[in-house]
């Protein structure tokens, strides 16, 4: 008689063994690995933008939701030039009004955050005390806004601008990304916009319109100006004389 064959049994699957980290271990792993992907694409952004034009920034897109919003018009006007392309009269005019000690800092002038931090204890309504390399990372990596999560982040990529692009890579981007008009970003458009002429072509005056207006560009005009900013580009014209590009 033949032998009865007993079907093999299938082997069992092992059950994962169960997670035994703690609530506190889950958190420190989501954190460290949340900080990690961060550290790595932000500096992938900085290295990438030290050789590429930047396209957009945040404030472009925030600017033409609001006009959308408003049932305005989206008006972006934006041409990205080298900056041998750029006028130094404008490079000059933005040093004179915004930053004059941008060829000595290492991205932060703790003299004028200290100016400013008391003036706005006392109740004043002066300059702030970002730097241009502060306000270029600012615009290209972040939003606007005033909390310390966002000025912890704004430090962290002056930081990283400062040692990977120098001081004339921040001056480029700078100049072809900030607000100069309502619509208007960078030197080239801003050139055309106010004065019908190549950001290369600009006089000393007129560099020095466009520097008044950048606390607020869509506020006040560069061109057919009020008293106060045709006050402010007689002051910025005299001292960007002064100043020396150090490339």
């Amino acid at each position: 008689m033949a032998k009865k064959t007993t079907p093999k049994k299938k082997p069992e699957k092992k059950s994962k063994p169960a997670d035994k980290r703690t609530t506190g271990q889950k958190i420190f792993r989501f954190v460290w690995k949340t900080a990690l992907w961060f550290n790595i694409i932000s500096i992938f952004l900085v290295l990438l933008f030290k050789f590429v034009p930047v396209p957009f920034t945040p404030l472009m897109a925030i600017r033409a939701i609001e006009q959308k919003m408003d049932g305005k018009e989206v008006v972006f006007s934006h041409k990205w030039v080298a900056i041998e392309h750029i006028s130094p009269n404008l490079q000059k005019a933005v040093i004179a009004s915004e930053d004059g000690k941008f060829f000595e800092h290492n991205g932060f002038d703790f003299s004028a955050m200290e100016k400013a931090f008391e003036g706005n204890q006392k109740g004043k309504k002066i300059k702030g005390g970002s730097t241009i390399s502060q306000q270029t990372a600012k615009n290209v990596f972040l939003w606007p806004g005033r909390s310390y999560i966002r000025k912890a982040f704004e430090a962290y990529y002056t930081v990283l601008i400062e040692l990977i692009w120098g001081k004339e890579r921040i001056m480029e981007v700078y100049l072809n990304s900030i607000e100069m008009g309502d619509g208007v970003y960078g030197a080239q458009a801003a050139a055309k916009h106010w004065y019908r002429k190549e950001a290369k072509n600009l006089s000393i005056y007129e560099a020095a319109g466009i520097a008044a207006i950048l606390p607020s560009p869509r506020k006040y005009k560069a061109s057919n100006s009020g008293p106060y900013v045709q006050r402010r580009k007689g002051i910025i014209a005299k001292y960007a004389g002064y100043v020396k590009l150090e490339y």
